[in-house]
């Protein structure tokens, strides 16, 4: 059976966003103000073949400790769909 699976990977609080620091400070020369906190993420949609949703589910969650995100400074979030 095919399952969608979607990963959200965010930086851990704490870690510096060096991203989301220079779209929060570009905002306000488009005119767009009060927007603070800005963190910028990435997200990995993947179909996977698994005989059941929980072994899909384990799976992703092996493809994120091994590939898809940095444990050390990254938190992801995965949804099977």
């Amino acid at each position: 059976m095919s399952y969608s699976a979607k990963v959200d990977v965010m930086l851990k609080d704490g870690i510096a966003d060096p991203q989301g620091q220079t779209i929060e400070k570009a905002l306000p020369a488009l005119g767009l103000t009060g927007v603070s906190e800005v963190r910028v993420g990435k997200s990995i949609v993947l179909e996977i073949d698994a005989p059941d949703r929980d072994e899909a589910y384990s799976r992703v969650m092996e493809m994120c400790d091994r590939l898809l995100a940095n444990p050390v400074i990254e938190k992801f979030e995965v949804t099977i769909a």
